[in-house]
């Protein structure tokens, strides 16, 4: 079963449940004993405790199953809803940078262009994408591939998955923020359809950068905030250690932004968080973005630009005294 080789705190009584339920199945099949009565009883108690966990969870339960390293990743998610898949690397400026992917696909027979944060898994990997955490370079090349998907009229998809934009002296030194801020501009201005999803974690300006979308879309246990919740507790309580309660205070979920408009969609996971059944979460993405996909190709390319600058003008409110 995925996601059974590292295990959450609150997962664990669930998943030594499961254990025993597979060892009980193990020994039925070997026509020793029959163990059928005592594995349907086993069964329903999981289902029971899959239940009590995964409907009532805290903030910062969902954060942890935001970066479980055994969540589906971009390149997951590429292989499975998108066929004939071109990759376009570097910036044409400086470097490329192997922590945002993007490239030509097609989605459903339609071509489009997707780009996404990638993650790594290992240490090997980590080093190689960055912990998916994007240099100047790497947004300057989802600008380039925006772009360039606008001068061939193909629709845009985004897939943000990043802690947040990578903050060493180097990225400062070639313009961290001014990269992130020209593709906040651009993103605003392109005459396709956008659609942004956060499929992990949303962190900053890291993932704005790339998330200005006519249709943002969060997977139910995804979340997306203006900072993380151990550095708004060392900010705000001069201590890391208090990032749960953090957590709390931001209403960092899907379900805390689909209630205030920040979002448009919450995308169901299965039971258990999208790492129990990447397939069935996988469909139920798939199937978001096909919809909003065809209702965002309705729209002209003027009604596209308009629509993307109200849905951002629109959001927060002002109180008067």
């Amino acid at each position: 079963m995925a996601g059974m080789s590292y295990a959450l705190d609150f997962e664990r009584p669930l998943l030594e449940l499961e254990k025993k339920i597979e060892e009980l199945k193990t020994l039925s099949h070997t026509g020793a004993m029959d163990f059928g009565a005592e594995i349907s009883k086993l069964e329903k108690k999981a289902a029971r405790l899959q239940q009590e966990i995964f409907s009532e969870l805290t903030r910062w339960q969902v954060v942890q199953l935001s970066r479980h390293p055994s969540r589906p990743y971009f390149l997951d998610y590429l292989g499975h809803l998108f066929t004939d898949f071109f990759e376009l690397a570097g910036d044409r400026h400086f470097a490329e940078d192997a922590s945002i992917v993007g490239g030509f696909a097609r989605f459903e027979g339609l071509p489009v262009m997707v780009i996404g944060h990638q993650k790594g898994r290992g240490t090997k990997e980590n080093m190689l994408r960055n912990f998916g955490m994007p240099r100047p370079e790497g947004y300057r090349k989802a600008r380039r591939l925006m772009e360039l998907a606008e001068r061939f009229g193909k629709p845009i998809l985004t897939f943000v998955d990043t802690p947040g934009a990578y903050p060493g002296i180097g990225a400062e030194e070639r313009g961290q923020a001014e990269a992130i801020a020209v593709n906040l501009e651009v993103m605003c201005r392109l005459k396709v359809p956008i659609i942004s999803t956060v499929i992990g974690e949303g962190g900053s300006g890291g993932a704005l950068a790339i998330g200005v979308g006519n249709r943002i879309l969060m997977l139910e246990n995804s979340i997306y905030s203006v900072i993380s919740p151990e550095a708004c507790s060392s900010i705000l309580y001069r201590d890391p250690t208090r990032a749960e309660r953090a957590a709390e205070s931001l209403k960092l979920t899907a379900k805390d932004l689909l209630g205030i408009k920040i979002i448009d969609e919450l995308v169901p996971e299965p039971p258990g968080g999208a790492h129990r059944d990447p397939a069935r979460a996988t469909a139920h993405l798939g199937k978001a973005l096909k919809r909003h996909l065809s209702e965002l190709r309705a729209m002209s390319p003027e009604q596209l630009v308009q629509h993307r600058y109200l849905r951002f003008r629109a959001l927060g409110s002002f109180a008067g005294r």
